[in-house]
């Protein structure tokens, strides 16, 4: 009686516990994050086009990077004094490039290093449900 019961509530319970575990691996996205170095715009790009195609502004809350698809929203953490910023990247870097990311003046300014013009960054992607 005991294979009977065993057997009966492994295929009763089986295919819901695969599926379970396969929209848990489904579920797990992998979200871009990295450390490195984190620079600003000069005043002098103020106006340009930017690779994506849209006007740059230093009052914006927007970034360069050198992969990222444009329109990705990610947070970046000055690691330097723990201040959070959300920008939107809409430039590109060079692929040589040591920066990880090029910020706006605005963003720079709510990192608090707008002084030392350059700090180390973490950057984590954000997924918008």
């Amino acid at each position: 009686m005991k294979p009977f019961i065993i057997l009966f509530f492994g295929l009763l319970i089986g295919p819901f516990y695969e599926w379970n575990a396969a929209f848990l691996v489904f579920n797990q996205q992998s979200l871009y994050k990295a450390k490195g170095k984190a620079s600003y715009y000069a005043d002098k790009f103020n106006g340009r086009r930017t690779s994506s195609g849209e006007k740059f502004s230093n009052d914006s809350m927007t970034a360069a990077h050198k992969y990222l698809p444009f329109g990705t929203r990610v947070i970046v953490t000055n690691l330097k004094n723990d201040s959070v910023v959300v920008v939107r990247i809409n430039d590109r870097l060079p692929k040589k490039s040591s920066r990880t990311i090029d910020l706006s003046k605005a963003a720079a300014r709510k990192l608090n290093f707008i002084k030392s013009g350059i700090t180390q960054v973490f950057i984590e992607e954000l997924i918008e449900f």
